[in-house]
């Protein structure tokens, strides 16, 4: 399997039992590649809005785009400059600058009082583009409930109760980051790309749209284009999704790369779908057989994700790579 699918989430949650079990068919086999389309209902009008206002920040000199730097974030909130992040496997940071936000939970809220460094607000550059945090925040909030929905479809592919990720999410540490890849042209070196092959940490990751082509899938026939149909989104699995389904869904390695036909830069925003970090990440029940016996320890999903971003370089007390 190397091909991506284009499935339809209105058709899972308003047609026929026939039309339900061809989506849960459909994202099954297609996500054997770790990548599926499907249509939505999100707003053009609110992507358009956000895309601008977020092109509007990338647009200010250095110097005011680092006063939303939030120090200690670790790249999960305000601004992350460019040559930080890199690749698990790479010793060569990404062409890219980014900026990262999430959603405030109650003050007192369980999580909160355990996990302060996680839950860190959105901390957007308001004062930088006014009217941003509203328009950012909507954003979050409509993807996240798009994200639910879809996990709904996995649920079910997995053997599982439809609701079975609704609970694990609610008042999860999910992050949307806005990307920024400045043109190769202005690369320091030939050895840089905009984000070398690795996979995501999370469920699943979002993609309602980029400016241009550039992301690409690894499969077993190699590198393919990743290209949803018009007002598709994108939906790729992380390592946390691997684990729950004891590797039956596997992550979706993938790398973004310039478009020799595309030259310039590129703007895409996509959100990451995480659990609370005191999920405990082990193999569902339905996913362990004979011919695949148990391969993930159970971990919590908060220190999986300090072991990913101390991998990936946003550890600031301890780069891997400096």
């Amino acid at each position: 399997m190397s091909g991506i699918l284009d499935v339809d989430l209105l058709a899972f949650e308003n047609g026929t039992e026939t039309q339900r079990n061809a989506v849960v068919e459909a994202v099954r086999s297609s996500l054997a590649t770790g990548f599926v389309y499907t249509s939505h209902d999100l707003s053009p009008t609110m992507l358009d809005e956000a895309y601008g206002m977020l092109e509007q920040f990338f647009s200010l000199p250095a110097d005011d785009k680092a006063e939303a730097v939030v120090p200690g974030s670790h790249g999960q909130a305000g601004y992350t400059g460019l040559l930080v992040e890199t690749a698990a496997i790479s010793d060569t940071p990404d062409w890219k600058e980014m900026l990262n936000w999430g959603a405030d939970i109650p003050v007192g809220h369980p999580l909160q009082k355990l996990y302060p460094h996680r839950y860190l607000g959105p901390h957007l550059p308001e004062a930088q583009v006014p009217g941003i945090t509203k328009v950012l925040l909507h954003f979050y909030e409509r993807v996240l409930d798009l994200q639910r929905r879809f996990l709904r479809v996995i649920a079910v592919g997995i053997g599982c109760h439809e609701s079975f990720f609704d609970q694990m999410i609610t008042n999860g540490t999910t992050l949307t980051r806005a990307i920024h890849y400045p043109s190769m042209d202005l690369a320091p070196g030939e050895d840089h790309v905009w984000a070398a092959e690795h996979g995501d940490i999370n469920l699943i990751t979002a993609l309602p749209r980029a400016t241009s082509r550039g992301l690409q899938v690894k499969t077993d026939d190699g590198w393919i284009d990743a290209i949803p149909p018009d007002n598709g989104v994108i939906i790729n699995t992380g390592i946390m999704l691997e684990h729950l389904t004891n590797g039956a869904i596997p992550q979706g390695i993938h790398r973004v790369v310039a478009d020799p036909d595309q030259p310039g830069d590129r703007y895409s925003v996509v959100q990451f779908c995480h659990p609370t970090p005191w999920t405990i990440l082990s193999p569902v029940p339905s996913c362990i057989t004979p011919e695949n016996p148990q391969r993930f320890a159970p971990i919590e999903a908060g220190n999986l994700l300090d072991q990913v971003l101390y991998d990936i370089n946003l550890v600031e007390d301890a780069r891997r790579v400096s």
